[in-house]
Protein backbone atom coordinates (compact mmCIF):
# COMPACT_ATOMS: atom_id res chain seq x y z
CA UNK A 1 0.00 0.00 0.00
CA UNK A 2 1.32 3.31 -1.01
CA UNK A 3 0.96 6.79 0.41
CA UNK A 4 0.46 9.84 -1.70
CA UNK A 5 1.80 12.71 0.14
CA UNK A 6 -0.37 15.65 -0.26
CA UNK A 7 0.48 18.53 -2.98
CA UNK A 8 2.25 21.31 -1.03
CA UNK A 9 2.05 24.44 -2.20
CA UNK A 10 5.02 27.28 -1.93
CA UNK A 11 5.22 30.65 -2.94
CA UNK A 12 8.60 31.61 -4.81
CA UNK A 13 9.62 35.24 -4.61
CA UNK A 14 10.75 36.67 -8.38
CA UNK A 15 14.18 36.59 -8.70
CA UNK A 16 14.56 40.18 -9.84
CA UNK A 17 13.70 41.49 -6.22
CA UNK A 18 15.55 38.95 -3.96
CA UNK A 19 19.37 39.99 -2.68
CA UNK A 20 20.40 36.70 -3.56
CA UNK A 21 21.74 35.53 -6.86
CA UNK A 22 19.17 33.16 -8.51
CA UNK A 23 20.67 33.34 -11.94
CA UNK A 24 23.28 33.85 -13.75
CA UNK A 25 22.44 37.55 -14.03
CA UNK A 26 25.55 39.88 -13.02
CA UNK A 27 23.65 42.60 -11.34
CA UNK A 28 20.03 43.64 -9.72
CA UNK A 29 17.23 44.84 -11.95
CA UNK A 30 15.08 45.52 -8.99
CA UNK A 31 16.93 49.05 -8.80
CA UNK A 32 16.67 50.13 -12.03
CA UNK A 33 12.67 49.10 -11.67
CA UNK A 34 12.70 51.10 -8.37
CA UNK A 35 14.98 54.14 -9.62
CA UNK A 36 12.65 54.42 -13.02
CA UNK A 37 9.57 54.22 -10.88
CA UNK A 38 10.72 57.00 -8.19
CA UNK A 39 12.28 59.06 -11.87
CA UNK A 40 8.48 58.91 -12.93
CA UNK A 41 6.72 59.93 -9.99
CA UNK A 42 8.73 62.68 -9.34
CA UNK A 43 8.61 63.75 -13.13
CA UNK A 44 5.04 63.87 -13.03
CA UNK A 45 4.58 65.91 -9.86
CA UNK A 46 7.06 68.34 -10.01
CA UNK A 47 5.12 69.29 -13.85
CA UNK A 48 1.81 69.13 -11.78
CA UNK A 49 3.52 71.40 -8.97
CA UNK A 50 5.72 73.81 -10.48
CA UNK A 51 3.30 75.13 -13.36
CA UNK A 52 1.85 78.17 -11.58
CA UNK A 53 5.35 79.64 -10.31
CA UNK A 54 6.97 79.01 -13.47
CA UNK A 55 3.89 80.80 -15.16
CA UNK A 56 4.60 83.57 -13.18
CA UNK A 57 8.45 83.49 -13.02
CA UNK A 58 8.97 82.82 -16.49
CA UNK A 59 6.45 83.32 -18.46
CA UNK A 60 6.57 79.01 -19.52
CA UNK A 61 4.36 76.99 -17.61
CA UNK A 62 7.10 73.59 -18.46
CA UNK A 63 10.32 75.53 -17.10
CA UNK A 64 10.80 73.24 -14.04
CA UNK A 65 9.72 70.23 -16.13
CA UNK A 66 12.10 71.05 -18.89
CA UNK A 67 14.74 71.23 -16.46
CA UNK A 68 13.98 68.21 -14.33
CA UNK A 69 14.23 66.28 -17.26
CA UNK A 70 17.46 67.31 -18.23
CA UNK A 71 18.10 66.54 -14.51
CA UNK A 72 17.15 62.95 -15.18
CA UNK A 73 18.95 62.50 -18.14
CA UNK A 74 22.17 64.15 -16.95
CA UNK A 75 22.05 61.82 -14.29
CA UNK A 76 21.56 58.85 -15.71
CA UNK A 77 24.84 59.65 -18.61
CA UNK A 78 26.21 60.53 -15.30
CA UNK A 79 25.40 57.17 -14.12
CA UNK A 80 26.53 55.40 -17.01
CA UNK A 81 29.97 56.38 -16.39
CA UNK A 82 30.00 55.60 -12.49
CA UNK A 83 29.29 52.38 -13.08
CA UNK A 84 32.60 51.69 -14.91
CA UNK A 85 34.47 52.66 -11.77
CA UNK A 86 35.27 49.28 -9.32
CA UNK A 87 34.79 49.62 -5.80
CA UNK A 88 38.65 49.58 -5.00
CA UNK A 89 38.89 52.63 -7.14
CA UNK A 90 36.71 54.75 -4.62
CA UNK A 91 38.48 52.85 -1.51
CA UNK A 92 41.58 53.82 -2.63
CA UNK A 93 40.49 57.90 -3.44
CA UNK A 94 38.11 58.17 -0.60
CA UNK A 95 40.52 60.65 0.85
CA UNK A 96 40.64 62.36 -1.98
CA UNK A 97 37.06 62.56 -2.20
CA UNK A 98 37.04 63.90 1.38
CA UNK A 99 39.19 66.54 0.35
CA UNK A 100 37.09 67.90 -2.83
CA UNK A 101 33.76 67.74 -0.47
CA UNK A 102 35.22 69.94 1.67
CA UNK A 103 37.08 72.21 -0.66
CA UNK A 104 33.61 72.81 -2.73
CA UNK A 105 32.32 73.97 0.60
CA UNK A 106 35.32 76.49 1.08
CA UNK A 107 34.43 77.29 -2.38
CA UNK A 108 30.77 78.00 -1.98
CA UNK A 109 31.44 80.21 0.77
CA UNK A 110 33.58 82.19 -1.35
CA UNK A 111 31.56 82.72 -4.51
CA UNK A 112 28.37 80.71 -3.86
CA UNK A 113 25.67 82.42 -4.82
CA UNK A 114 23.11 83.43 -1.92
CA UNK A 115 19.42 82.61 -2.18
CA UNK A 116 16.84 83.06 1.03
CA UNK A 117 19.60 84.35 3.14
CA UNK A 118 21.55 80.81 2.43
CA UNK A 119 24.50 80.27 0.18
CA UNK A 120 25.11 77.16 -0.87
CA UNK A 121 25.08 77.16 -4.69
CA UNK A 122 27.73 77.33 -6.88
CA UNK A 123 27.28 78.86 -10.58
CA UNK A 124 29.34 77.91 -13.15
CA UNK A 125 27.70 79.23 -16.37
CA UNK A 126 24.81 77.35 -16.39
CA UNK A 127 25.02 74.81 -14.26
CA UNK A 128 24.59 75.40 -10.52
CA UNK A 129 25.80 72.85 -8.20
CA UNK A 130 25.00 72.70 -4.92
CA UNK A 131 27.92 71.72 -2.54
CA UNK A 132 26.55 70.19 0.17
CA UNK A 133 24.89 67.20 -1.89
CA UNK A 134 28.49 65.79 -3.11
CA UNK A 135 30.45 66.41 -0.24
CA UNK A 136 27.66 64.32 1.73
CA UNK A 137 28.43 61.08 -0.50
CA UNK A 138 32.17 61.90 -0.23
CA UNK A 139 31.85 61.92 3.25
CA UNK A 140 29.91 58.54 3.50
CA UNK A 141 33.03 57.02 0.89
CA UNK A 142 35.73 58.43 3.76
CA UNK A 143 33.89 57.32 6.69
CA UNK A 144 33.40 53.46 5.07
CA UNK A 145 36.81 53.26 4.19
CA UNK A 146 37.88 54.96 7.15
CA UNK A 147 36.36 52.04 9.56
CA UNK A 148 37.76 49.32 7.41
CA UNK A 149 41.05 50.71 7.87
CA UNK A 150 40.53 51.29 11.79
CA UNK A 151 37.44 49.15 12.65
CA UNK A 152 39.82 47.16 15.90
CA UNK A 153 41.29 51.03 16.74
CA UNK A 154 37.75 52.24 16.84
CA UNK A 155 36.03 49.08 18.34
CA UNK A 156 38.79 49.20 21.21
CA UNK A 157 39.51 53.09 22.08
CA UNK A 158 38.31 56.64 22.25
CA UNK A 159 40.80 57.82 19.95
CA UNK A 160 39.74 55.72 17.06
CA UNK A 161 35.95 56.46 17.57
CA UNK A 162 36.47 60.09 17.97
CA UNK A 163 38.90 60.79 14.90
CA UNK A 164 35.82 60.43 12.64
CA UNK A 165 33.66 62.75 14.58
CA UNK A 166 36.75 65.17 14.29
CA UNK A 167 36.21 65.22 10.13
CA UNK A 168 32.66 65.34 10.44
CA UNK A 169 32.91 68.39 12.73
CA UNK A 170 35.11 70.01 10.19
CA UNK A 171 32.26 69.65 7.64
CA UNK A 172 29.46 70.74 10.03
CA UNK A 173 31.35 73.44 10.78
CA UNK A 174 31.48 74.80 6.77
CA UNK A 175 27.83 73.56 6.46
CA UNK A 176 26.73 75.63 9.20
CA UNK A 177 28.31 78.60 7.52
CA UNK A 178 26.11 78.51 4.85
CA UNK A 179 24.04 77.57 7.00
CA UNK A 180 22.71 74.33 6.30
CA UNK A 181 21.61 72.82 9.72
CA UNK A 182 19.49 69.95 7.60
CA UNK A 183 22.31 68.73 6.00
CA UNK A 184 24.58 68.58 9.31
CA UNK A 185 21.69 66.39 10.74
CA UNK A 186 21.64 64.10 7.94
CA UNK A 187 25.77 63.56 8.08
CA UNK A 188 25.14 63.04 11.97
CA UNK A 189 22.62 60.73 11.97
CA UNK A 190 24.14 58.17 9.25
CA UNK A 191 27.88 58.69 10.82
CA UNK A 192 25.78 57.40 14.51
CA UNK A 193 23.99 54.53 12.51
CA UNK A 194 27.40 53.20 10.12
CA UNK A 195 29.40 53.37 13.51
CA UNK A 196 27.34 51.28 15.24
CA UNK A 197 26.56 48.87 12.55
CA UNK A 198 30.51 48.79 12.57
CA UNK A 199 30.27 47.72 16.40
CA UNK A 200 31.23 50.60 18.85
CA UNK A 201 30.77 50.34 22.33
CA UNK A 202 27.46 51.12 23.64
CA UNK A 203 28.58 54.14 25.74
CA UNK A 204 30.19 55.40 22.75
CA UNK A 205 26.58 55.90 21.25
CA UNK A 206 25.04 57.39 24.66
CA UNK A 207 28.19 59.86 24.60
CA UNK A 208 28.12 61.30 21.23
CA UNK A 209 24.39 61.01 21.08
CA UNK A 210 24.23 63.36 24.04
CA UNK A 211 26.81 65.97 22.80
CA UNK A 212 25.40 65.74 19.54
CA UNK A 213 21.48 66.33 20.55
CA UNK A 214 22.91 68.81 23.07
CA UNK A 215 24.70 71.02 19.99
CA UNK A 216 21.74 70.51 17.53
CA UNK A 217 19.71 71.99 20.34
CA UNK A 218 21.76 74.64 21.08
CA UNK A 219 21.76 75.78 17.58
CA UNK A 220 17.97 75.89 17.23
CA UNK A 221 17.81 77.62 20.00
CA UNK A 222 20.33 80.56 20.06
CA UNK A 223 19.22 80.93 16.28
CA UNK A 224 16.40 83.05 16.08
CA UNK A 225 14.78 81.86 12.61
CA UNK A 226 15.69 77.87 13.24
CA UNK A 227 13.61 78.30 16.51
CA UNK A 228 11.26 80.12 15.19
CA UNK A 229 10.83 76.99 12.88
CA UNK A 230 10.89 74.54 16.53
CA UNK A 231 8.11 76.86 17.91
CA UNK A 232 5.56 77.16 14.42
CA UNK A 233 6.47 73.52 14.04
CA UNK A 234 4.75 72.80 17.50
CA UNK A 235 1.93 75.25 17.19
CA UNK A 236 1.57 76.50 13.18
CA UNK A 237 -1.68 77.44 13.94
CA UNK A 238 -0.76 79.91 16.29
CA UNK A 239 0.42 82.18 13.86
CA UNK A 240 -0.66 80.87 10.46
CA UNK A 241 0.32 83.82 8.33
CA UNK A 242 3.57 84.22 9.63
CA UNK A 243 5.39 81.41 11.02
CA UNK A 244 3.39 78.72 10.57
CA UNK A 245 2.21 79.92 7.19
CA UNK A 246 4.40 77.16 4.93
CA UNK A 247 3.14 74.22 7.54
CA UNK A 248 -0.32 75.19 7.59
CA UNK A 249 -0.97 75.43 4.00
CA UNK A 250 1.36 71.88 3.99
CA UNK A 251 -1.26 70.33 6.31
CA UNK A 252 -4.19 71.54 4.23
CA UNK A 253 -2.46 70.02 1.48
CA UNK A 254 -2.82 66.20 3.04
CA UNK A 255 -6.24 67.04 4.84
CA UNK A 256 -7.75 67.94 1.58
CA UNK A 257 -6.19 64.34 -0.23
CA UNK A 258 -7.95 62.32 2.10
CA UNK A 259 -7.64 58.69 1.14
CA UNK A 260 -7.40 58.38 -2.90
CA UNK A 261 -6.54 62.31 -3.35
CA UNK A 262 -8.62 65.14 -5.63
CA UNK A 263 -6.74 63.55 -8.83
CA UNK A 264 -3.67 64.84 -10.66
CA UNK A 265 -4.02 68.56 -11.06
CA UNK A 266 -6.41 69.45 -8.73
CA UNK A 267 -4.13 70.61 -6.43
CA UNK A 268 -5.41 73.80 -4.97
CA UNK A 269 -2.70 74.82 -2.50
CA UNK A 270 0.36 74.81 -5.82
CA UNK A 271 -1.31 77.49 -6.69
CA UNK A 272 1.03 79.63 -5.09
CA UNK A 273 -0.33 79.15 -1.38
CA UNK A 274 2.26 76.33 -0.79
CA UNK A 275 6.14 77.49 -0.99
CA UNK A 276 8.47 75.66 -2.47
CA UNK A 277 5.82 72.72 -3.49
CA UNK A 278 7.78 71.12 -6.11
CA UNK A 279 11.11 71.03 -4.23
CA UNK A 280 11.08 70.43 -0.45
CA UNK A 281 6.76 70.15 0.03
CA UNK A 282 6.23 68.23 -3.22
CA UNK A 283 4.96 65.40 -1.11
CA UNK A 284 2.24 67.68 0.17
CA UNK A 285 1.23 67.86 -3.33
CA UNK A 286 1.29 64.19 -4.40
CA UNK A 287 -0.37 64.23 -0.68
CA UNK A 288 -2.85 65.92 -2.25
CA UNK A 289 -4.06 64.56 -5.66
CA UNK A 290 -3.22 61.01 -4.73
CA UNK A 291 -3.93 61.27 -1.09
CA UNK A 292 -2.74 58.50 1.66
CA UNK A 293 -2.73 55.75 -0.84
CA UNK A 294 -0.47 57.97 -3.38
CA UNK A 295 1.85 58.51 -0.27
CA UNK A 296 2.02 55.06 0.78
CA UNK A 297 2.90 54.25 -2.65
CA UNK A 298 6.07 56.32 -2.42
CA UNK A 299 6.81 54.99 0.42
CA UNK A 300 7.11 51.87 -0.29
CA UNK A 301 9.26 52.48 -3.19
CA UNK A 302 11.55 53.95 -0.83
CA UNK A 303 11.70 51.28 2.34
CA UNK A 304 12.63 48.87 -0.64
CA UNK A 305 15.17 50.80 -1.73
CA UNK A 306 16.85 51.23 1.74
CA UNK A 307 16.05 47.74 2.78
CA UNK A 308 17.70 45.93 -0.23
CA UNK A 309 20.92 48.54 0.58
CA UNK A 310 21.00 47.12 3.89
CA UNK A 311 20.54 43.85 3.15
CA UNK A 312 23.14 44.46 0.42
CA UNK A 313 25.73 46.31 2.85
CA UNK A 314 24.76 43.28 5.37
CA UNK A 315 25.69 40.41 2.76
CA UNK A 316 29.07 42.12 1.47
CA UNK A 317 29.95 42.39 5.37
CA UNK A 318 29.45 38.80 5.34
CA UNK A 319 31.52 37.84 2.92
CA UNK A 320 34.70 39.89 4.16
CA UNK A 321 33.90 43.01 1.61
CA UNK A 322 33.76 45.37 4.57
CA UNK A 323 34.35 48.64 2.38
CA UNK A 324 31.70 47.91 0.11
CA UNK A 325 29.48 46.89 3.20
CA UNK A 326 30.09 50.28 5.21
CA UNK A 327 29.19 52.15 2.15
CA UNK A 328 26.27 50.53 1.29
CA UNK A 329 24.90 50.73 5.09
CA UNK A 330 25.26 54.32 4.68
CA UNK A 331 23.45 55.12 1.61
CA UNK A 332 20.81 52.83 2.66
CA UNK A 333 20.32 54.91 6.22
CA UNK A 334 20.98 57.97 4.50
CA UNK A 335 18.02 57.60 1.98
CA UNK A 336 15.88 56.10 4.74
CA UNK A 337 16.52 59.22 7.10
CA UNK A 338 16.55 62.35 4.38
CA UNK A 339 13.04 60.31 3.20
CA UNK A 340 11.75 60.36 6.25
CA UNK A 341 12.72 63.99 6.99
CA UNK A 342 11.01 65.60 3.97
CA UNK A 343 8.33 63.75 4.49
CA UNK A 344 7.44 64.57 7.68
CA UNK A 345 8.62 67.77 7.47
CA UNK A 346 5.83 68.26 4.97
CA UNK A 347 3.17 65.95 7.63
CA UNK A 348 3.90 68.24 10.50
CA UNK A 349 5.96 65.63 11.90
CA UNK A 350 9.67 67.04 11.86
CA UNK A 351 10.16 70.67 11.86
CA UNK A 352 11.52 72.16 8.19
CA UNK A 353 14.94 70.90 7.23
CA UNK A 354 14.99 72.26 3.38
CA UNK A 355 16.02 68.35 2.29
CA UNK A 356 15.05 66.90 -0.38
CA UNK A 357 12.70 63.62 -1.35
CA UNK A 358 15.76 61.48 -2.73
CA UNK A 359 15.13 60.68 -6.65
CA UNK A 360 11.91 62.54 -6.87
CA UNK A 361 12.14 66.37 -5.81
CA UNK A 362 13.06 69.12 -7.94
CA UNK A 363 16.62 69.41 -7.78
CA UNK A 364 20.02 69.51 -10.19
CA UNK A 365 22.78 68.19 -7.59
CA UNK A 366 20.69 65.83 -5.34
CA UNK A 367 18.93 64.27 -8.43
CA UNK A 368 22.36 63.42 -9.97
CA UNK A 369 24.23 62.86 -6.22
CA UNK A 370 21.12 60.02 -5.14
CA UNK A 371 21.08 58.50 -8.73
CA UNK A 372 25.40 58.27 -8.24
CA UNK A 373 24.65 56.42 -4.57
CA UNK A 374 22.26 54.10 -6.42
CA UNK A 375 24.94 53.14 -8.89
CA UNK A 376 27.22 52.70 -6.56
CA UNK A 377 24.50 50.17 -5.12
CA UNK A 378 24.29 48.43 -8.41
CA UNK A 379 28.36 47.84 -8.53
CA UNK A 380 28.40 46.60 -4.82
CA UNK A 381 25.81 43.99 -6.18
CA UNK A 382 27.45 43.58 -9.80
CA UNK A 383 31.11 42.87 -7.89
CA UNK A 384 29.84 40.55 -5.73
CA UNK A 385 27.51 38.51 -8.17
CA UNK A 386 30.42 38.46 -10.56
CA UNK A 387 32.39 37.02 -7.61
CA UNK A 388 30.09 34.28 -6.98
CA UNK A 389 29.75 33.28 -10.58
CA UNK A 390 33.98 33.17 -10.66
CA UNK A 391 33.92 30.77 -7.78
CA UNK A 392 31.06 28.31 -9.00
CA UNK A 393 32.96 28.49 -12.26
CA UNK A 394 36.25 27.70 -10.97
CA UNK A 395 34.59 25.07 -8.46
CA UNK A 396 32.92 23.14 -11.38
CA UNK A 397 36.28 23.50 -13.96
CA UNK A 398 37.98 21.44 -10.55
CA UNK A 399 35.32 19.38 -10.62
CA UNK A 400 35.49 18.42 -14.07
CA UNK A 401 39.63 17.66 -14.00
CA UNK A 402 38.48 15.32 -10.95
Amino acid sequence: MSIVAPTQFSFKIPAWFTIEPQSVATFDRSYIILAVAMYMIGLVMVASSSMPVAERLFDNPFHFVIRHMIYICLSLLIAGATLQIPMAKWHQHSGNLLLLGMGLLVVVLLVGRTVNGSTRWIVVGPITVQAAEPAKLFFFCYLAAYLVRRRDEVLENVKGFIKPLVVFGALASLLLFQPDLGTVIVMFVTTFGLLFLAGAKLWQFISIAAVGLSAIAALAYFSPYRWARVTSFLDPWKDPFGSGYQLTQSLMAYGRGEITGQGLGNSIQKLEYLPEAHTDFVMAVLAEEFGFIGITIVLLLSMTLVFKALMLGRKAVQKEKYFEGFFAFAIGIWFSFQAAVNIGASAGIVPTKGLTMPLISYGGSSMIIMTIALVVLIRIDHEMRLQTIQATASHKKKGGRK
